[in-house]
């Protein structure tokens, strides 16, 4: 069980193990990971580095957020929405961030695709799949964290069947996660439950 529990950080405050390899990391796994997060243009954020991040490490694209909110037009939906053939030319030659075609096509085709629905359908869509809190067990080391649930199997496939592209059953889990449709901080981790 060792290195799967909570593990004191420099600051002797006990935190989720991966939290503790880069300060980059404490801070997201402090200020952001598993806080409630609302509102369709930060929902397309969310679910686009988490498509990102899919065959990669999260500090990767942790490190490289800036450029992508830069490349990106900040993820307002209607503006990616318009981006043009010179744009996907410009963004698969962007060193500021992961010049994969797949993944830029995917976010382009998503951002258009959101930008005809009603304001805050993506939200509401994203967040009806939240488990109730009440019912999720509280994970007490890394083992008893998943990778895909009931939910987020369901969330891949709502997403998908509305047109979404990159968003598997493990991305989906990401994104709950992330965005504070659970709280997976470890019982003993000093971010467990908060806002």
């Amino acid at each position: 069980m060792t290195g799967r529990a909570a593990v004191a950080g420099p600051d002797g405050a006990l935190r989720c193990p991966w939290a503790l390899s880069t300060d980059d990391y404490v801070a997201y796994h402090d200020e952001e990971w598993g806080r409630p997060v609302h509102g369709d243009d930060a929902l397309f954020e969310r679910l686009s580095l988490e498509a990102f991040q899919s065959g990669l490490s999260w500090i990767t694209i942790l490190r490289r957020r800036p450029g992508f909110r830069a490349a990106f037009a900040g993820f307002r939906i209607e503006k990616v929405a318009a981006f043009t053939d010179t744009d996907r030319e410009r963004l698969l030659a962007d060193p500021g961030i992961i010049r994969n075609r797949a993944k830029i096509d995917a976010t382009l085709a998503n951002a258009r695709l959101l930008a005809d629905w009603a304001e805050g359908e993506l939200d509401e869509l994203i967040w009806s799949h939240a488990p109730d809190r009440a019912d999720r067990p509280v994970p007490k080391t890394l083992d008893d964290v998943p990778a895909v649930t009931p939910e987020s199997t369901a969330l891949s496939k709502a997403l998908k069947k509305r047109g979404v592209r990159f968003v598997g059953p493990t991305t989906a889990y990401a994104l709950m996660q992330a965005c504070g449709l659970v709280d997976d901080h470890l019982e003993a981790c000093v971010a467990r439950g908060t806002p």
